[in-house]
């Protein structure tokens, strides 16, 4: 036999030298067929066209750095080298990078949280929390050199400079931005702020991408504290938008749109106190008719006033009694004797009537006297107050006895009929 022999390891081992120097750094496209998540971190998964399939793995290093999650049915790009297992002598590629096929990996991912979060509730307005209309303490939640910052801060100069500001540093891109901006509105939450803005100012879909995440999100979600989320420019729009209570283009405009413009305050307050100033004068003037008014009633209802007023009319109805007492009297002065003659004439009269009504009176007193209607020697029997008959008497029995002028008890000692 003029070939040589080799190993079956060697053979394995010739392969995956050949494969992998031929194959590293390439890209394949295709349709994942199935996708297990490890808990190790690590992805398994195999893609396939209309003829055939591929297996891949992407290590727990990569798969940290993936945006968005695979499924199954989802086109896709790999980015990454074949590789060959030897003691099974399987190839397989292993993924460094996976795109969505037509579509940016940032997008998907986004699209992918923000349905996930909604199907939790997350966006629901009813949870939302209202922004206070009287803020005096606030908590910015921000990096502690940026431009935002700056501008948050001048805005808050120029509209409320009573205001009580409390600054959260943190980063703001990065891969270490959103654990650290979860963990900075955790403690701005603490502060017992009026209401927390967090955000940052412009940049690309990368440098904005740690308030996409969804870490952010649940910090934001969690929160007591009213929160407005304020990144990038109007056109920026964050999953962070969708779950706090209040959502501004920028972070000057956020400042703007929950404080009250200081200048606006003290213009309506000149033109409140110019009112008011009217008003109280017309009210014034208003009690001032009101209070000549009254004194002039006053004056006309005063004690002294009417005394005086009584004291005239006494005199009139004075001098009008003594008119007219005068008068009746000259009128019937002339008729006297004759009245005076009338009077003796009826008073005799009235007096011989009198006199005779009382002869008859005593006559027919003297008639009904009872002392001279009974008889010499007759008297009148009773018992228990009730008249009774001699002959109802029994012997041993006590009676009265009585006249005109004399009552006796008695006692029947015995008893004889005639």
């Amino acid at each position: 036999m003029s070939q040589s022999m080799m190993s079956v390891s060697s053979l394995n081992t010739k392969i995956k030298s050949l494969l992998e120097a031929t194959f590293m750094h390439i890209l394949v496209e295709g349709e994942v067929a199935s996708v297990t998540y490890h808990t190790s971190g690590h992805i398994y998964f195999s893609i396939k066209d209309k003829e055939s399939s591929i297996k891949c793995v992407m290590w727990r290093s990569s798969v940290a750095k993936l945006k968005f999650r695979i499924e199954k049915g989802m086109h896709i790009v790999i980015e990454g080298s074949v590789g060959v297992y030897t003691p099974r002598g399987e190839y397989q590629f292993y993924a460094v990078h996976i795109e969505p096929y037509g579509k940016g990996a940032l997008a998907l991912a986004y699209e992918q949280l923000k349905e996930r979060l909604k199907g939790k509730g997350y966006f629901d307005a009813q949870r939302k929390k209202a922004i206070p209309k009287h803020i005096k303490k606030i908590a910015l939640v921000t990096a502690k050199e940026s431009a935002a910052l700056h501008d948050m801060l001048k805005i808050i100069e120029q509209r409320w400079p009573l205001l009580e500001v409390v600054i959260v540093d943190t980063l703001v891109q990065g891969e270490q931005a959103a654990i650290q901006i979860a963990h900075a509105l955790q403690y701005a939450d603490s502060l017992e702020a009026d209401v927390v803005v967090v955000g940052r100012g412009g940049g690309s879909a990368e440098d904005l991408w740690s308030f996409n995440e969804e870490i952010v999100a649940d910090a934001i979600f969690t929160m007591h504290t009213p929160i407005v989320s304020a990144v990038g420019h109007e056109v920026d729009v964050m999953i962070s938008d969708f779950v706090a209570d209040l959502r501004a283009p920028t972070p000057s405009a956020a400042i703007e749109m929950i404080l009250p413009d200081m200048r606006e305050i003290l213009y309506t307050l000149g033109e409140i106190s110019e009112r008011f100033t009217y008003m109280m004068n017309q009210k014034l003037q208003h009690l001032a008719r009101e209070l000549k008014h009254t004194e002039e009633i006053l004056l006309r209802s005063s004690p002294s006033r009417q005394l005086k007023e009584i004291q005239i009319e006494f005199v009139r109805l004075e001098d009008e009694f003594k008119r007219v007492i005068a008068y009746k009297l000259e009128r019937f002065s002339s008729s006297l004797p004759e009245m005076y003659k009338n009077y003796r004439q009826n008073m005799v009269f009235i007096l011989e009537q009198k006199s005779q009504y009382l002869e008859y009176i005593d006559k027919k007193l003297r008639m009904n006297d009872p002392k001279l209607q009974c008889r010499k020697g007759w008297a009148q029997t009773a018992m228990d107050g009730k008249t009774i008959e001699l002959s109802a008497l029994k012997v041993n029995q006590k009676f009265i006895i009585e006249d005109a002028s004399t009552r006796i008890e008695a006692l029947c000692l015995s008893k004889t009929c005639v």
